[in-house]
């Protein structure tokens, strides 16, 4: 293999964060020793690479200030008593049949990301009070990180309403401008493959792979008797409700989910059904749910920032491509790997798009691909690597709730399942779309 490949910066450091994180080392850790490598291997000083790091962490930082904000909000849900009311109901439905209960998951998942937008937000809070009944039923949890990843990354990538606008949207902007004329409509019926794939890889997950039952030891009795606690529905809990409608509907219309966050936590505040001398515990307790991955998030972009200014994204693509002339089979698979590759260390689709756009839609072009094979080789190298990635909300929001009694490993139990189940099925499908359906 070309020595360029080998020593690459972006994948020596793609790499050596995966492995840090395989050898239990902390992502945060994980993230800058991995960021200071790539700037060395760059021939960077260390010096430069860290004020690089730095300036790139503010990147994502709305995203962190949305994570912080939505905390808040949730945290508000959960001293409403609507959390514990749904906890309540779940259990009730369930009535101990797993996939029932992974299905409810699932579409609480996707609602997160379009009917009420608190993302990530509700799994530290909703998914804690039914670790006893996981237990009970002896579920795997690996199945049910599965089932959230997939609730958490399909909407974005193949329905058009809420983050999914946003993501096919950038898609066609970022395409038209790089030569290749395209609307989010043409982006909405080509990328459908995609989340025909994502769901096989959730059905193969939950229905093959981890439905053997799986022991866990008894969850703490405080754990489950603090988050348990009966409450009939009231007007409070009706008023939560408006203010999470009003959330999303903030969101839609200024395009900022802080601000919508902060609207939702106005009415809950202004109309008395939290009273404002809890608003310290609030935002206390917000901080201490999605903190951690606020964090992350703001390193993951600090990182980012590092690989771009290595040069080894373009290095890579360029040693790359005189492999693509051996057909569009080929070409198609060297694209989504470099996706992959790229979407890892990067841990974020929507960041990946505008990068991709850049390096692909030339290579498209000149290959003659036609640009319902072009959308899905860009949206899919984009979508790759976000589920698996240790840096990721698709797996860090999972593993916030599933492993509130330690019990449940991020890296082994949420990043390496949904790895292999949707990146998997991502690449196949993307392989037959490309060479068949829009050939």
């Amino acid at each position: 293999m070309d020595s360029s490949i080998i020593f690459n910066p972006v994948l020596v450091s793609v790499i050596l964060l995966c492995i840090l994180c395989l050898r239990k080392v902390n992502v945060l850790l994980a993230l800058i020793i991995s960021a200071l490598v790539a700037g060395k291997m760059a021939g960077m000083p260390i010096g430069k690479v860290m004020n690089i790091f730095v300036d790139g962490m503010g990147a994502n930082s709305e995203t962190a200030l949305s994570y912080i904000l939505l905390g808040t909000f949730a945290a508000a849900m959960m001293h409403t008593g609507l959390t514990n009311i749904l906890s309540d109901k779940i259990e009730k439905i369930v009535k101990n049949k797993k996939f029932v209960l992974l299905v409810i998951l699932t579409v609480l998942a996707v609602m997160s990301q379009n009917v009420i937008p608190v993302h990530i937000a509700f799994i530290p809070i909703l998914v804690p009070p039914l670790l006893k009944l996981m237990n009970s039923m002896k579920l795997d949890r690996r199945a049910a990180a599965c089932a959230l990843a997939y609730g958490l990354k399909m909407p974005y990538i193949a329905i058009p309403a809420g983050f999914g606008l946003i993501f096919q949207g950038l898609i066609a902007v970022n395409m038209t401008q790089n030569g290749m004329s395209v609307s989010t409509h043409d982006v909405c019926s080509s990328v459908w493959i995609l989340g025909v794939a994502m769901t096989v890889g959730l059905l193969v997950a939950i229905c093959i792979t981890y439905r053997k039952p799986r022991e866990y030891k008894e969850i703490d009795e405080q754990l489950s008797d603090e988050n348990n606690k009966t409450e009939k529905f009231n007007k409070k809990h009706l008023m939560t409700i408006f203010a999470a409608l009003m959330t999303f509907l903030i969101q839609l219309w200024t395009k900022s989910l802080p601000l919508g966050a902060i609207v939702g936590l106005t009415i809950i505040f202004g109309t008395g059904v939290i009273k404002h001398d809890k608003t310290d515990k609030l935002i206390d307790e917000g901080i201490g749910l999605m903190g951690y991955i606020a964090f992350v998030m703001l390193i993951a972009a600090g990182f980012a920032l590092v690989l771009k200014n290595t040069g080894g994204i373009d290095s890579l693509v360029s040693s790359l491509t005189p492999m693509m002339s051996a057909g569009k089979f080929a070409a198609t698979l060297i694209m989504l790997i470099i996706g992959l590759f790229i979407t890892i260390g990067i841990g974020t689709s929507f960041g990946t798009i505008p990068i991709l756009a850049v390096l692909f839609v030339p290579i498209c072009m000149n290959l003659n691909f036609s640009v319902p094979s072009t959308i899905v080789i860009i949206a899919a190298a984009a979508a790759l690597g976000d589920a698996g990635s240790p840096a990721s909300d698709t797996t860090l929001g999972p593993t916030s709730g599933l492993n509130a009694d330690g019990q449940h490993n991020h890296i082994k139990d949420t990043c390496i399942p949904t790895f292999l189940h949707y990146n998997i099925a991502l690449i196949i499908f993307a392989l037959i779309a490309v060479c068949t359906i829009f050939k």
